[in-house]
């Protein structure tokens, strides 16, 4: 039996999905179907990884009536869930989407933590540690909670010799690097608020990466969104990553899913740049999925073979 990939949810949602015929600035659109989900970028993860035959581990907290609900939908997936009960509500997403896969995403900040509910998901996370492959850390942290919160699990993690990653954004991406994970996966909008400046140019974007990880990371991928990756590695140097161009329905969860399929090929024993190709490979098949659907390792393997990756000579 392979080691368990871990992901740890601090701030998970309830996900509305509310699709429309069109979304018109100033106009009026019209209700088609609303779904609800339990969301998160650790929970969107653990189920990328579970479809693809890694066993994840969910860690998440959950809390009064919403929190209920959560744990409802969450039912449907098979992977194991660790919950830290908190006494707030947990929060609610909205996601708005038309036909033409135009997305307004509308997030509550979620719940404040008290000290001892963040000491204890702390302690939950480091129970599992221990025979534990990866880490995963995804999404933001609620109001109050302690900036230093990843950096913190991110050394527990170190000292079981579990590798982790990092996606996140603001003072808990950069409070988290000083921490060290072994990957940081910020998407342009993150890296560019991270360095407080634009990424337009191929050569800006290289120069984000290696500032990236001056800062702490020991691998930085950059996700662009439909351009693909770039990537800094100490094993194999400056990567560009590009996929096919596709038609994109809901773009939403496709970093989720690009996070899950590098940590599976990695625990795997695969390269740093073949890990990259299946990312990139998921968060392209998911971009193509109606709704906050995300691609299973069937829809990922018949777009892997249509990635490029280019090594960027520095």
């Amino acid at each position: 039996m392979s080691s368990p990939i871990l992901t740890l949810t601090v701030n998970p949602a309830l996900d509305r999905i509310i699709s429309v015929d069109r979304l018109v600035f100033e106009d009026r659109a019209y209700i088609e179907s609303i779904t609800e989900a339990a969301g998160g970028r650790g929970i969107n993860a653990a189920r990328v990884l579970t479809s693809f035959g890694a066993q994840a581990v969910a860690i998440t907290t959950s809390g009064n009536e919403t929190g209920r609900k959560f744990e409802d939908q969450l039912q449907v997936d098979t992977f194991a869930k660790e919950f830290v009960k908190i006494g707030s509500s947990i929060r609610i997403n909205l996601t708005i989407s038309d036909r033409q896969g135009l997305s307004i995403k509308l997030n509550e900040l979620g719940p404040s933590l008290s000290a001892a509910e963040q000491s204890q998901l702390i302690r939950a996370t480091e129970k599992l540690l221990p025979g534990a492959s990866w880490l995963m850390l995804c999404g933001s942290l609620p109001p109050d909670v302690d900036p230093h919160f990843y950096a913190k699990l991110i050394k527990a993690a170190t000292k079981q010799k579990v590798e982790t990653l990092l996606d996140t954004d603001g003072d808990a991406l950069l409070h988290g690097m000083e921490g060290k994970p072994t990957i940081v996966k910020p998407n342009q909008s993150e890296a560019e608020r991270l360095l407080n400046t634009t990424l337009i140019t191929r050569s800006q974007q290289i120069d984000a990466v290696k500032r990236i990880r001056t800062i702490g990371a020991k691998a930085v991928v950059l996700s662009l969104g439909s351009r693909g990756v770039m990537a800094g590695t100490s094993s194999e140097g400056m990567l560009e990553v590009i996929p096919p161009p596709v038609d994109s329905r809901c773009p939403i969860g496709a970093g989720d899913a690009m996070s899950a399929a590098i940590v599976w090929s990695l625990s795997r024993g695969n390269s740093f740049s073949e890990a990259l190709r299946w990312g990139v490979a998921a968060g392209t098949a998911s971009s193509k999925l109606p709704g906050i659907t995300l691609a299973n390792r069937t829809q990922t393997e018949e777009i892997y073979p249509q990635i490029q990756i280019n090594r960027i000579v520095i």
